[in-house]
């Protein structure tokens, strides 16, 4: 199963996750210190909200949740063969959870991942849109 993800920068954590969880009619999948994110089964969505990472209401970045770390290795071999491949990290610990991920840079600097999630992870607050992880995106170096 592949869903697209949807990471936007907020500005009251709480609020968001009133308004997501209303939206679409369903409760966070993981909520941790300026962090949560959704597993939305309709439509098939992973949203992901970070607490003071940007401009409240802003794209942190985009991405492509797929089941295994095969498929990230198939889309790796194809952004290169196209000329977008951007990055890969394996292994990451990035937005709460071990993952392996491969980043493309859209036509006007938008960040794309596509990622699976290894593992839960401890990471600490800040990490995610704002440290280390997101922010290594393309265009956010």
């Amino acid at each position: 199963m592949s869903r697209v993800q949807l990471a936007l920068n907020v500005s009251d954590l709480d609020e968001a996750i009133g308004f997501y969880s209303k939206l679409f009619a369903t409760e966070p999948a993981k909520v941790r210190p300026g962090y949560a994110n959704f597993a939305v089964a309709d439509p098939p969505l992973k949203l992901v909200l970070i607490e003071g990472a940007g401009a409240a209401g802003s794209l942190n970045h985009l991405g492509v949740e797929v089941a295994s770390s095969d498929e990230v290795h198939t889309a790796q071999q194809r952004l290169a063969e196209a000329g977008l491949l951007a990055s890969v990290e394996d292994e990451v610990t990035c937005c709460y959870a071990v993952q392996d991920k491969v980043w493309a840079e859209g036509p006007d600097g938008e960040p794309w991942e596509v990622y699976t999630v290894l593992a839960d992870a401890g990471t600490e607050a800040g990490q995610c849109g704002t440290d280390p992880c997101c922010d290594q995106a393309p265009g956010r170096n």
